[in-house]
């Protein structure tokens, strides 16, 4: 069970600009190539340690159309970018997406065990089941995987990886240069897990970290998608429009996440925009919005449909019904976009207006309307922690200068690193390896 209370801090680092954020890149404080620039990442990642941060979050996806975000074009894959950042940093945290729908097991396994050794059990997984449907065309398959193989290959794929980071004791290696020792094969143990979709023999070729195993991150508001999270999630990645939206989430996952003896931590994203004063900060907020590319957030509507192309449909004309499409991409992301035009009656037009308008942040003000409005949700329930998009390093310092030390004042943020491990900053227990308990509890009986 959790036990550390203090404000979770996340960086997600999105170089030239994600979903929305059409015209980022052309800041003069983003390089070009700044979603492939090691420096870049590894500049941000520092200067979110120097502010105490929990963790940096890469997000990845492995499917493109020319339409996607400008950082989706092109990017490093997240755990070779990790392992570079690890060796120039030494408290945060090192979360990185992997997805479950086209990796087998044992490679994610030793990936992120090598990850959390690198750093001095630092990594984080952020565990996703792919929600584009063209992924499958890059892997050799017809087809994507139907939402309940997804989620029911994901949940076994996670236990056979958490199985795999126990094949060594913590004591496996002596390493005794006097007796000669170099390993005790008894603290050795295979795997020989054959389920539903993978079969896996096992053991892992790498020991345990400072911190047992990688810290497990989890993103998916679906019911499939909850529940997953509630079971092997130590900690959520979401959204919230609103503090109430955030409460509702919140306590759903706890409850789920407790019938199965089990606690877990809620961050979710957000953007906060901050300047010398809440009308600037609003303005500077309308100047963002209304500066943002319809006809790309009309191809970008196209994904959580597998892409479907939005641009054969009269703007003006009813939202089309487009039957099951969605269903094997981001379902729910698909299906709430289509009860939104129906219960509301929206042209196509409406939808995507409505797609960019839904960008606004609940977080714009002054330093402190930014900080109160945190405290607020925090104390609420709404979530445990926060997830700031990074981009530009200016906006970044802003948060990290003025918002953070009202936070620390009010005893909100941390003013010093809890421990070297991303458990012990987020107040996980290291888990017990699985052989040593069996073989305590063989004792005690």
């Amino acid at each position: 069970m959790a036990t550390r209370r203090n404000l979770i801090l996340g960086a997600v680092l999105m170089g030239v600009g994600g979903p929305g954020q059409h015209h980022t890149w052309l800041d003069p404080e983003i390089p070009g190539d700044a979603s492939v620039d090691i420096r870049w990442y590894i500049a941000r990642a520092q200067q979110a340690e120097a502010a105490k941060f929990d963790h940096v979050f890469i997000v990845d996806s492995q499917f493109i159309t020319p339409d996607s975000p400008h950082h989706y074009l092109n990017r490093l894959e997240p755990l070779t970018l990790l392992s570079a950042v690890a060796v120039h940093t030494s408290h945060i945290g090192l979360v990185g997406t992997l997805t479950t729908s086209y990796n087998d097991p044992f490679n994610v396994a030793r990936r992120l065990a090598s990850l959390d050794l690198i750093s001095g059990g630092r990594a984080g997984w952020n565990v996703v089941a792919t929600g584009d449907g063209g992924t499958a065309g890059n892997y050799g398959r017809q087809e994507h995987y139907d939402y309940a193989t997804r989620y029911g290959r994901a949940l076994e794929h996670v236990r056979v990886v958490q199985s795999l980071w126990d094949s060594y004791e913590d004591d496996a290696f002596p390493r005794n240069k006097e007796s000669g020792v170099f390993f005790d094969k008894t603290r050795q143990h295979p795997l020989n897990h054959v389920g539903e979709h993978f079969s896996v023999a096992g053991p892992l070729n790498i020991e345990r970290s400072p911190q047992g195993q990688p810290v497990i991150f989890q993103a998916g508001d679906s019911d499939e998608g909850r529940d997953l999270g509630a079971s092997i999630g130590d900690a959520i990645f979401t959204h919230a429009a609103t503090v109430e939206q955030g409460r509702a989430f919140r306590d759903d996952m706890r409850a789920r996440a407790a019938a199965k003896g089990r606690d877990l931590l809620i961050v979710p994203g957000i953007s906060p925009i901050i300047a010398d004063t809440d009308e600037e900060a609003r303005e500077k907020e309308r100047a963002l919005v209304g500066g943002k590319d319809f006809a790309r957030a009309l191809k970008e509507l196209g994904r959580p449909f597998g892409w479907h192309d939005f641009t054969v449909y009269d703007l003006d004309a009813p939202f089309p019904e487009l039957g099951d499409a969605g269903d094997r991409s981001f379902k729910t992301q698909a299906e709430k976009i289509k009860r939104l035009a129906r219960e509301n009656n929206y042209t196509l037009r409406q939808v995507v207006q409505h797609s960019i308008d839904a960008q606004r942040s609940p977080f714009t003000g002054s330093a402190l309307t930014v900080a109160n409005e945190i405290q607020r949700w925090f104390e609420a329930g709404a979530f445990d922690g926060i997830n700031l998009t990074i981009t530009v390093p200016s906006e970044f310092a802003r948060f990290t200068d003025e918002v953070l030390p009202i936070l620390r004042e009010r005893g909100i943020a941390r003013t010093e690193y809890d421990a070297t491990t991303l458990r012990g900053n987020l107040g996980l227990p290291v888990p017990e390896n699985v052989h040593t308990r069996d073989r305590r509890s063989a004792l005690v009986s």
